[in-house]
């Protein structure tokens, strides 16, 4: 898991290994040591924390499914919002749970999404219209085919392009969709 709260972590940890099946392998607080984490313990799935101290959740989670489906990544937040669960699908993540919500739905999200399915919430029409209005026209079926879940490499042969190029498309897709900061009032 990789959380900045070590409160978090802590609870996590020892609530995950009291459940069946569910085997915490280690935890991180940020980006730094989080690639190597991955790496080294080869999790089947990877609870993520969008908003961390030393970079971007919702960016790490597209490098790591740009390059293969595992580990399956569950976006965990205390912030769900209609513009996460758009950044988290089109970022590839698996699932989206609420740090507020019941250990079972946790409990059950990572265990659907270790089967392949997905934890996602259903998109509704207006976060869809509001994604697309945020985009740039030749950009529409990139998102579109993100959101569906369609994997990178069939993304790249449907759309006629390189990997490399789908990539920093999606990378500017995900840069557009994320919410402009409020104006800062001046005295």
């Amino acid at each position: 898991m990789i959380d900045p709260q070590p409160a978090v972590r802590a609870g996590l940890a020892l609530l995950l290994r009291h459940e069946p099946g569910l085997v915490p392998v280690g935890s991180a607080p940020g980006l730094t040591g989080a690639p190597e984490l991955v790496a080294r313990e080869r999790p089947d799935v990877l609870l993520l924390e969008h908003h961390l101290r030393d970079g971007d959740g919702i960016g790490f989670c597209r490098r790591i499914k740009a390059h293969g489906d595992r580990p399956a990544v569950v976006v965990y937040t205390s912030l769900p919002d209609d513009e996460i669960e758009i950044l988290a699908r089109v970022a590839g993540a698996d699932g989206i749970v609420d740090k507020g919500a019941p250990p079972q739905e946790l409990f059950e999200a990572i265990r659907l999404v270790a089967r392949g399915e997905s934890a996602l919430p259903p998109l509704r029409r207006e976060q869809l219209d509001r994604a697309a209005h945020r985009v740039d026209p030749d950009d529409l079926a990139l998102l579109a085919m993100l959101v569906d879940r369609t994997p990178p490499a069939d993304v790249a042969e449907t759309l006629h392009m390189t990997r490399g190029r789908v990539d920093r498309r999606t990378e500017r897709l995900l840069g557009r969709l994320r919410r402009e900061p409020a104006p800062r009032a001046v005295a």
